[in-house]
């Protein structure tokens, strides 16, 4: 079966063809119609036909979304491009395409792509963590994603910092109404707020990587960031104890986070030792694509055509 993945972003759409053994088809993106819920349907409806008159046959969808459709309504939310919140993308989609399709939360797509055939295939239990302009966490069990009955399984990024300094406390604000949330200390954005706070220059995320050999100050604050992501990824191995942890997002390509976190989160995991492997992704910023595409596991079905 061949099938198509999109990712629905708030700048760009795009979308790709896997076949059954995940080899790559064709790929296209396009600039994403911003605040136009009506014009996204059919940007998507376009890709679609533009990739199946290419590979000449109907082919699954699954597409990532910024955020998720509400169980009861099937109304999206939580989306950071808001001009899908409130509507029932799930069921505009299906009625456009003329099929069956599968949505998941983009971290989800993730998290699946590499669970698949990523950094993480073969392991039963996975959690994908991005760490980006947001942050948030996908699980995968036996090769699907869990979703939970409220669909927000995996929502790591809107808990609390754990085990909080006095510096710490109550945290930054955060965009879903609370303090302290990880993703306002754990997203690019996040690193750069904390190393102004604490009379560092206005730099972004990637200038305090590339400047902490050399600036002390940058030094510091990346210790504060791996020691504070050691506590968060803690408190998932306490719960959940996944056999494999991937990072995707813009800062996972900190390559001294596969070490100095690690190193870091022992002191916090309720074990006397912890053997949980922290992964760099496989496929990168095409993991997100990749996992809409495997919504639809190799060896399924065609969907049928409503």
């Amino acid at each position: 079966m061949m099938r198509l993945g999109i990712d629905l972003g708030g700048t760009k759409i795009e979308v790709l063809a896997l076949d059954d053994e995940g080899r790559e088809r064709l790929r296209r993106r396009v600039t994403a119609p911003r605040g136009d819920y009506h014009a996204t349907l059919r940007a998507v409806a376009g890709l679609v036909a533009w990739a199946e008159e290419r590979l000449g046959g109907g082919c699954a969808v699954g597409v990532g979304t910024p955020g998720a459709p509400a169980r009861a309504s099937g109304l999206m939310r939580n989306c950071n491009s808001t001009w899908l919140n409130g509507r029932p993308l799930l069921k505009d989609l299906e009625a456009v395409l003329e099929r069956p399709v599968r949505i998941a939360n983009d971290a989800d797509c993730f998290a699946l792509s590499e669970a698949t055939d990523g950094a993480a295939a073969g392991a039963r239990v996975v959690f994908g963590v991005i760490l980006g302009t947001g942050t948030g966490g996908g699980i995968v069990v036996d090769g699907r994603v869990l979703t939970g009955p409220n669909a927000i399984a995996g929502e790591w990024g809107h808990n609390p910092l754990p085990w909080p300094g006095p510096g710490e406390l109550p945290g930054p604000p955060c965009y879903c109404g609370r303090r302290g949330c990880l993703e306002t200390w754990l997203s690019g954005p996040g690193l750069a707020r904390d190393h102004r706070s604490a009379g560092g220059a206005a730099l972004t995320a990637p200038d305090i990587v590339a400047a902490a050999a050399a600036d002390p100050a940058c030094e510091a604050t990346l210790a504060r960031y791996e020691d504070r992501l050691a506590r968060g990824l803690a408190h998932v191995i306490n719960i959940l104890d996944p056999d494999v942890i991937v990072l995707g997002g813009g800062l996972s390509r900190i390559e001294r986070l596969y070490r100095a976190v690690p190193a870091r989160w022992g002191a916090y995991v309720f074990s006397d030792r912890v053997d949980t492997p922290l992964r760099a992704p496989r496929h990168g910023d095409a993991s997100g694509v990749r996992g809409a595409a495997w919504l639809w596991p190799a060896g399924g079905q065609m969907p049928a055509a409503q």
